[in-house]
């Protein structure tokens, strides 16, 4: 499997954790780096999509412990992922640097209903906003912001942080309701943030990845839940099968 971001934040955060964290389902005997039950381990299959894109988690205090956190996945599909764990006064300097960096055109994913300065607001992503010098064709790439955590702790991170204030906003207006059923949501019709991720994808123009992802999701979603006694799960793992058909020559070895 492929190492990245996300993985070393959480190797991080153990090696200085004076006591363990309990998440629901910590009786659950785990793979460290994809989270689901070690009988269902997907570490031999994570996926391995080049892309033309670049993507950022902040994650909130404890979310790079929870199991049920989809934020990985981004990770998993997307190699150049960026990993930072929230700090409203201490942020990462490399996190501030690469927000200034003119290689890339940094958007904010997050819902319009939070966003009190309207004119941030941009309504799909414009490839015109990646040019730097016309005349030279010089194009940016694009950063794709996600702010990983509980909606309460997200409002918080979005609203505290003035190294975001200034940049835009792409919301996403989701026609479909979440299939993320590992972790309640106060609104049915929040996404999870693997799922979120998979749609900006598409609007990027990275149709491959953005079907990977949400497979890959799919898949994840599947396994994890065979570990909850009270989940009406298959055990055949269909997803994970249809995953296997669609994207077997993309898999990490």
């Amino acid at each position: 499997m492929r190492m990245h971001a996300f993985h070393r934040l959480y190797q991080y955060r153990q090696s200085i954790s004076t006591k363990p964290f309990q998440a629901r389902g910590c009786n659950v005997v785990r793979c460290r780096n994809c989270q689901v039950a070690l009988e269902h381990c997907l570490c031999d299959i994570q996926p391995n999509v080049p892309t033309n894109i670049a993507c950022m988690l902040i994650i909130s205090d404890n979310e790079v412990f929870k199991p049920s956190n989809t934020g990985r996945l981004i990770a998993d599909v997307v190699q150049e992922t960026y990993v930072y764990q929230w700090n409203r006064t201490e942020p990462e300097h490399k996190m501030l640097a690469l927000l200034q960096c003119d290689d890339y055109q940094p958007v904010i994913v997050f819902p319009a209903d939070y966003v009190d300065q309207t004119e941030r607001l941009i309504k799909q992503l414009d490839s015109n906003m990646l040019i730097r010098e016309p005349s030279k064709h010089d194009k940016r790439k694009w950063l794709l912001i996600f702010i990983d955590g509980s909606w309460r702790e997200a409002r918080k991170i979005f609203r505290r942080s003035d190294y975001l204030q200034n940049l835009p906003v792409l919301s996403i207006d989701p026609e479909q309701l979440s299939q993320y059923q590992m972790r309640r949501s106060d609104n049915e019709q929040h996404l999870s943030t693997a799922e979120v991720a998979s749609l900006v994808l598409s609007q990027a123009g990275e149709t491959y990845a953005s079907q990977c992802l949400q497979s890959w999701f799919e898949t994840f979603r599947e396994s994890y839940l065979l570990s909850k006694s009270r989940a009406k799960t298959d055990e055949s793992r269909p997803c994970r099968a249809a995953y296997l058909r669609r994207f077997k020559s993309e898999i990490s070895v």
